[in-house]
C-alpha cells in the first residue's frame, strides 16, 4: 500500500473543516458566555455597593450623625487597601468620615478613575453617591476583583480553546487516517482488478458501517464481474471446442457437394445436410446473443405483474401432446384457482418454462412421467419441473448451466447445450433461485421467485392475457 498523504486526503480536509467549524462554534459560545459573565459581575458589583449604602444609611435611622460617622469609619477600616472607598461629608462639604479625601462625582451611579477620588491613577471604580439627610455619602468599589475573575475566565477559556483545538485536529487526523487507509485498500483492490487479478476483494472491517456496506456491494459487483469474465473465457473455449467439429463437418460436406457436382453427380443431398449444419450453428450463435442480452438486463424495462399459474398451465397444455408423441406423460400438478403473481417479462418466463420442459422431454426415455407445478411458499413463488428419468449426477448439476456444456450421454441428442444456460440467465434476471435436486429417481428443478405482494386489477387483467408460445429458443 502506498504512503497515505494526509494533506491531500479528502477525509483529512473534511476533518479539518469540521474541526474549524467546531472551534468557531466554541469561540462564539465562549464569547457569549464571557459577555454574560461580565454583565453578571457588573450587576453583582452594583448590588453589593447598593446594599452597603443601604446599611450605612440605616445607621442614621435615629438621626444620630455619630452613628453614621462610626458606621462609615468601621467599613473604611475593614477595607484592605482601597478595594472599597467611602466618604461622608457634612452639609457644608466638610469630610466627616471615610478612607478618601475627595469624590468629585455626580449624584447617582458613576464609573470613575482613581484620580477623581484622590487615589493613584490606573484603577477604575464603580461608585454610588447620594445624600443622607442632606449629608453626601459616597460608596464605591474597585473593578479589581471583577477583573481578576474575568482574567481567570479568559485564561481558562484560552487554555480550553487550545486543548479543544488540539484534540479536534488530532482526532480528525486519526479518523481521517483510518478512513484514508480504508479508501487506499479500495484503491489497491481496484488497481489489482485493473491489472487482471479478478480474485482481489476489498477487505471488510466487519463493523457494519457505511464504508463496509459499500465495500461489500463493490465485492459483490466484483464477484459478478469475475463470473462474467470467466463466463466469457469459458464461452470462447467452448465455442472453439464445440463449434470446431460442426464447422469442420460443414466444410467437408460442402467439399463433397463440390466434388460430386464437378464429376457430374448430384450434390443436393450434401447441400441439404450443409444447410442443416449451418442452421444449427446459427441457432447456437443466436442463443448465445440472447443469453448475453438477458444477462445485460436490457429486458427489465418489460417487467410487469403477471400470473405465473397461467404461464404454467399454458406450457403444460402445449407440451402435453409433445410428450405424448414421445411416449411420455406430462401432467400439471397442484392446479390453483387463484393467480400466482410475480413481477417479470412474460415472454422470458414462458421461455424458461418451455426450456426446462423440453429438456426433460428430450433427455428422458419413453415411459417417463413429467410433472410441472407452481405454488406460493412462505418466501415467494416456487415452480417445480420433476421427472423420473435418468437425472443428472450431483457433480454435474452446476456445470450444466455453463454455456455449450453437455453431458456425455446427451451428446447424441439434438441441441446446442444452451437450453439450461438460458434458463439460468432468465432466472437471474428475475432474481430467482434455481436448484437441481434429486427426485429419487430422476431430476427435480426448483425455481424460487420473489413474491409480488400487491397489484392493481388492471395489472392482473394484463397478467391473464393470452401467451404466444411461438419463438421459443432452446
Amino acid at each position: 500500500m502506498r504512503r497515505v498523504n494526509l494533506l491531500k486526503s479528502t477525509p483529512f480536509r473534511l476533518a479539518i473543516i469540521v474541526a474549524a467549524l467546531f472551534i468557531s462554534s466554541f469561540l462564539v459560545a465562549g464569547f457569549v458566555t464571557y459577555q454574560l459573565l461580565k454583565s453578571e459581575l457588573a450587576a453583582r458589583l452594583d448590588a453589593t455597593i447598593q446594599d452597603t449604602y443601604s446599611v450605612l444609611a440605616d445607621a442614621y435611622g435615629d438621626h444620630d450623625v455619630t452613628d453614621l460617622v462610626e458606621a462609615v469609619a468601621s467599613h473604611a477600616n475593614s477595607t484592605s487597601g482601597y478595594d472599597a472607598v467611602y466618604l461622608l461629608r457634612s452639609r457644608e462639604g466638610q469630610r466627616l468620615s471615610g478612607n478618601i479625601a475627595q469624590a468629585d462625582v455626580p449624584s447617582g451611579w458613576a464609573t470613575v478613575d482613581g484620580t477623581v477620588l484622590g487615589l493613584a491613577p490606573g484603577m477604575d471604580y464603580r461608585v454610588y453617591s447620594s445624600a443622607v439627610d442632606e449629608q453626601p455619602l459616597v460608596v464605591g468599589r474597585s473593578f479589581e476583583e471583577s477583573r481578576e475573575y474575568q482574567e481567570i475566565v479568559r485564561s481558562s477559556f484560552g487554555w480550553a480553546t487550545i486543548a479543544v483545538l488540539a484534540l479536534a485536529v488530532a482526532g480528525g487526523a486519526l479518523l481521517a487516517y483510518r478512513v484514508q487507509r480504508r479508501l487506499e485498500s479500495i484503491a489497491t483492490t481496484m488497481r489489482d482488478i485493473g491489472s487482471g487479478k479478478l480474485e482481489a476483494r476489498i477487505p471488510l472491517v466487519g463493523n457494519g458501517d457505511d464504508v463496509d456496506v459499500v465495500s461489500a456491494q463493490v465485492n459483490d459487483a466484483l464477484g459478478r464481474l469475475a463470473a462474467l469474465v470467466e463466463g466469457m473465457r469459458q464461452v470462447s473455449s467452448d465455442i472453439a471446442h464445440d463449434l470446431k467439429t460442426p464447422l469442420h463437418r460443414l466444410s467437408l460436406t460442402i467439399d463433397q457437394a463440390i466434388d460430386k457436382t464437378a464429376s457430374g453427380g448430384d450434390g443436393n443431398a450434401e447441400l441439404v445436410q450443409a444447410k442443416e449444419e449451418s442452421n444449427q450453428i446459427n441457432a447456437t450463435f443466436d442463443a448465445l446473443l440472447r443469453i448475453a442480452q438477458i444477462e445485460a438486463g436490457a429486458r427489465r424495462a418489460r417487467f410487469r405483474p403477471l400470473d405465473l399459474q397461467h404461464c404454467v398451465e399454458t406450457i403444460a397444455e402445449i407440451y402435453s401432446e409433445v410428450a405424448a408423441d414421445n411416449g411420455q406423460e406430462l401432467a400439471l400438478r397442484g392446479k390453483s384457482h387463484q393467480p400466482v403473481l410475480v413481477d417479470g417479462d412474460e415472454e422470458l418466463l414462458v421461455q424458461l418454462l418451455a426450456n426446462t420442459v423440453e429438456n426433460a422431454i428430450r433427455h428422458c426415455p419413453r415411459g417417463t412421467a413429467i410433472e410441472i407445478g407452481v405454488g406460493q411458499t412462505g418466501s415467494g413463488v416456487k415452480v417445480e419441473i420433476a421427472d423420473n428419468g435418468p437425472g443428472i449426477p450431483e457433480s454435474e448439476r452446476e456445470r450444466v448451466f455453463q454455456r455449450l456444456y453437455r453431458l456425455d450421454k446427451s451428446r447424441t441428442t439434438p441441441g446446442t447445450g444452451l437450453g439450461l444456460s438460458l434458463v439460468k440467465a432468465i432466472a437471474d434476471l428475475h432474481h430467482a433461485r434455481i436448484e437441481l435436486l434429486d427426485n429419487r429417481p430422476g431430476l427435480r428443478i426448483a425455481i424460487q421467485f420473489p413474491l409480488l405482494t400487491s397489484v392493481t386489477d388492471p395489472a392482473l387483467q394484463s397478467a391473464r392475457s393470452a401467451i404466444d408460445p411461438k419463438g421459443f429458443q432452446s
